[in-house]
């Protein structure tokens, strides 16, 4: 999963960076998380928390704190996060190495778009973020997707229910056992909790005694004898991270 976050003080270009990104990232099969926040203080307030994301949006010409100085409170806690400065103006430029940002994006109508796809192209190779894809011969339709798209799989009289990231929560079906779905898939993160449940284990919330909450907050539950197998995967791969 690819987390980005957005500071802007300026709500229209916040919720169009959110679109060309979510549009770029939904295309390409990438599960993403994306947060807008208002103000270079409200984002340095998370401290340590930063750390979460991969990638940040920062606007150079904010009130107060503006971008240069926000991104200095970044490379206080981390030198890997990807600063990226949208501005209006180019006269900040030598000011962005000191900080190691990666890329300079204007506020411009006609090259946004193609400059922010280009930023994500960058950031992707840099961090050597490698899309694998299946073919899935779905009764709705043969779809291809990225396995980190699939939230989890449930199954019920050897039906396939697929539960599926695009632009919302989408559900698809398939005729085959869950066992056979499993070996398909053996080699991408997904763990066997249930007899009817296959999940990605990388959208794994929380788990508690006897079951565990998926990023969308659907509750799955875990037969006892499977418990402590299920929560050694989940804490290991957490820690893994």
């Amino acid at each position: 999963m690819l987390n980005i976050a957005i500071c802007d003080d300026e709500k229209y270009f916040r919720q169009e960076i959110t679109e060309l990104l979510t549009t770029y990232l939904n295309d390409k099969g990438i599960v993403n998380s994306i947060d807008a926040f208002n103000s270079g203080e409200e984002f340095t307030h998370l401290g340590i928390e930063m750390l979460k994301y991969d990638v940040v949006f920062l606007d150079i010409n904010m009130d107060r704190m503006n971008g240069l100085e926000t991104a200095k409170k970044i490379r206080e806690h981390s030198k890997d996060i990807f600063i990226v400065f949208v501005t209006a103006y180019i006269d900040y430029t030598l000011e962005g190495y000191k900080v190691d940002a990666i890329r300079y994006i204007l506020k411009n109508n006609n090259t946004l778009k193609s400059a922010v796809e280009e930023c994500l192209d960058a950031v992707c190779d840099k961090m050597n973020y490698s899309i694998a894809k299946e073919e899935f011969d779905f009764i709705e339709e043969k779809k291809i997707l990225s396995p980190e798209q699939i939230l989890y799989i449930s199954s019920n009289l050897h039906k396939l229910t697929f539960f599926v990231m695009e632009d919302s929560l989408k559900e698809y079906t398939m005729y085959m056992t869950l066992d056979d779905m499993e070996s398909k898939l053996s080699d991408t993160g997904f763990l066997r909790i249930h007899q009817s449940y296959l999940v990605n284990i990388s959208h794994v919330k929380k788990i508690i005694r006897y079951s565990l909450t998926m990023d969308n907050g659907t509750e799955l539950s875990i037969p006892k004898m499977r418990f402590k197998e299920v929560q050694k995967a989940v804490a290991e791969y957490k820690g893994a991270i």
